[in-house]
């Protein structure tokens, strides 16, 4: 169970550093789309340059980079195929606008410049895009943490099970061990004890098989190059730390509910 857990424990985390660098990575971008100009040869530079010369003067932008069209052919081959690649296809031209995000500039007036430099011009703040990716990040985070509740829970019910197989197996024991003075607490403290170390040694065996499967998922999704659509499943050294307290956590549930369980139990049966 700690091996399940973990491994839904570094996915919240591995989900929860992918939007970190989404938000990172797009908080501070926009991107400017001129359409294509096909009635004449030179004119889309022309636009393109008007475009340019707007942004580049205006407060709040820190850098405007047009896109080179080989790049844009690049990203769009593995979609449209061989047409994208010969440059065939008419394609907008696209800016990488980076703004300050202590002083942004007014997007709703620069589009309205924009649109006068370059009829058709657009302006994305990606906003939209990332406010319906940190949502579906959230519910993930929010499902990888309830995986952790159930399997939490699934532990409390099969050590109370194992504690009340315990204590009908070995009942004449510890009668025995109350007529000679024994109290419930020594009773409960040879549960407790029996039950931190078999929560320990399986945490710690379950904690190293689920380090063991990151580490060849990380490996294979390194080799496989789809580092931009999967969550980075590197962690940090506080991370792993949170991740080495499963095991300690684990097993000092173990360890209060054995209590708990024998302590009620034997309640009931004075």
């Amino acid at each position: 169970m700690v091996y399940l857990a973990a491994l839904a424990l570094a996915a919240a985390i591995a989900v929860s550093n992918l939007t970190e660098r989404w938000d990172k990575g797009l908080s501070d971008q926009v991107t400017v789309q001129v359409p294509p100009d096909i009635e004449s040869d030179g004119g889309q530079d022309a636009r393109v340059q008007a475009v340019l010369e707007v942004l580049r003067g205006k407060v709040g932008v820190v850098r405007a980079r047009p896109v080179e069209p080989a790049r844009m052919r690049e990203l769009l081959e593995p979609w449209l195929g061989s047409q994208a690649a010969t440059g065939d296809l008419p394609l907008p031209s696209l800016i990488a606008v980076t703004v300050d995000r202590g002083d942004p500039p007014d997007l709703d007036a620069l589009r309205a410049e924009l649109r006068e430099a370059a009829p058709g011009a657009t302006l994305d703040d990606h906003q939209r895009t990332l406010g319906r990716l940190l949502e579906i990040a959230h519910s993930l985070q929010l499902l990888a943490m309830l995986v952790v509740a159930l399997i939490a829970g699934a532990a409390v019910v099969t050590v109370v099970f194992v504690t009340r197989t315990g204590l009908a197996v070995h009942r004449q024991v510890i009668e025995l061990l109350h007529l000679i003075g024994a109290r419930d607490g020594y009773v409960a403290s040879q549960f407790q004890r029996h039950a931190l170390r078999l929560g320990l040694a399986g945490g710690v065996a379950g904690l190293a098989l689920a380090a063991a499967t990151l580490f060849g998922l990380s490996k294979v999704f390194e080799s496989g190059g789809e580092a931009a659509v999967i969550p980075d499943l590197s962690l940090s050294p506080l991370q792993w730390a949170i991740l080495g307290a499963t095991p300690v956590a684990a097993a000092l549930v173990a360890m209060l509910t054995a209590r708990f369980t024998v302590l009620r139990t034997l309640a009931r049966l004075s």
